[in-house]
């Protein structure tokens, strides 16, 4: 579901370039608005959607999600804390779906420089860097020595 913009809501702020992941979010030089420059390689992470403070972004639905004739909204309501979506079907029926937020706070991560080094040992284990420590957790879970999880291996 490729976005697209509302050039009559869109502004030009430039929030969605800001946080588009695939960098195919651009301000047209001209008209400055907002326009989508490669629809094919949108990855549907819906950041732009909802970053975008004028409500003036939009989605494209697939034919099994939403059927022809329908219309998709996303809004961000960071007042309380939700993403609402409202689908409304061409024969008139809606549909309405609100989450919470569950974003990280902006500047609540810790950047890469205020962890310790991890050991050059580390890199011989599954773990990613800091595990489980920053997962807030004592271990991560794994299978006891010996199981491989194939149990229908033929040997021999």
């Amino acid at each position: 579901m490729p976005t697209f913009t509302y050039m009559t809501r869109c502004d030009g702020c430039g929030e969605c370039v800001d946080i588009c992941p695939s960098d195919i979010m651009h301000i047209d030089s001209v008209y400055r608005r907002s326009y989508n420059i490669e629809p094919n390689f949108c990855w549907e992470c819906y950041s732009c959607v909802k970053a975008c403070p004028q409500h003036a972004i939009d989605v494209r639905g697939y034919a099994d999600f939403a059927p022809l004739g329908h219309s998709v909204r996303v809004r961000r309501e960071e007042s309380n804390g939700t993403i609402s979506w409202k689908i409304r079907y061409r024969d008139g029926r809606e549909k309405e779906f609100t989450f919470p937020i569950r974003t990280t706070p902006w500047g609540s991560i810790k950047p890469p420089s205020e962890y310790e080094t991890p050991d050059a040992n580390a890199l011989g284990t599954p773990l990613l860097a800091h595990e489980p420590a920053a997962l807030e957790v004592n271990a991560l879970p794994a299978l006891p020595q010996g199981e491989s999880g194939n149990s229908n291996r033929n040997e021999g």
